[in-house]
């Protein structure tokens, strides 16, 4: 592993997707087995990154609420969104020709990221992915949320709006030079209703997920309950996200 691996978790998301869970919190807080997918994202980068850092963009204030006192470095995009890409030019003063480990926020991974960062030498990216056996971007390849980045690659990227895909991976996948780890464990994007109940029912082992000061009168079966919401007596919810007493999202359907 190169020396001094740093990790940017990405959090800056709109999460429209999620609306209108997403209208209470952003998308990186919505809560995986009472976890927010944003502590979940750093854990999992912390035995490996010297330092950290997290963009935010939307809902800004509750990120940096979330993370003060931890030592975590804020990187605002106050004024638009700059993608995977441009959050590293972003970054280029932070980094300092660092290599990357780079995170999305809202993916639930259980694979350990040592499979990812062992043997990896700093020269070329590398990315962790799922082989979803159809075409997709590298080949039948699936990117998953997690990769590496070169510190001399960070180094051309902009401080403007551009992704990693465009300006990285597919460049390195056309000359034969980007490294892909196969993920092993379980792998959700939470992008939408249905795959955000998915991975808290698969973080839970399928039990529902009650959150602390949440009041359930009725009954709740694989359901997402958000702290502080209520399900009434005469209610009997079946995969379902409450997140507080305005907003249900019923009729989700589990992968």
């Amino acid at each position: 592993m190169p020396h001094e691996l740093v990790a940017v978790i990405l959090a800056a998301g709109l999460g429209t997707r999620l609306m209108p869970l997403t209208s209470l919190r952003p998308k990186c807080l919505c809560p995986i087995d009472n976890v927010a997918l944003l502590d979940l994202a750093v854990a999992s980068v912390r035995p490996y990154a010297a330092h950290i850092a997290v963009n935010t963009h939307y809902l800004a204030e509750q990120v940096e609420a979330h993370v003060a006192g931890t030592g975590i470095h804020l990187s605002p995009e106050r004024d638009a969104l700059l993608g995977s890409g441009g959050a590293l030019g972003h970054l280029r003063a932070w980094i300092d020709g660092r290599p990357v480990l780079v995170r999305n926020a809202d993916a639930y991974l259980t694979d350990d990221l040592r499979d990812l960062v062992d043997g990896w030498t700093g020269e070329h990216p590398r990315i962790l992915v799922r082989n979803i056996h159809r075409p997709a971007d590298f080949g039948t390849f699936r990117y998953v949320g997690v990769c590496l980045v070169p510190g001399a690659t960070v180094a051309t990227l902009p401080d403007a709006a551009c992704g990693l895909y465009e300006r990285v991976w597919k460049p390195a996948w056309d000359d034969g030079t980007l490294e892909l780890v196969e993920a092993q464990g379980d792998v959700v994007d939470c992008g939408t209703h249905a795959d955000y109940l998915t991975a808290n029912l698969l973080a839970s082992g399928g039990r529902s997920v009650i959150g602390d000061g949440a009041v359930v009168e009725g009954t709740a079966v694989r359901c997402v309950i958000w702290p502080g919401a209520y399900v009434g007596p005469d209610e009997h919810l079946v995969d379902v996200v409450r997140a507080d007493r305005h907003i249900t999202i019923p009729g989700v359907v589990v992968k």
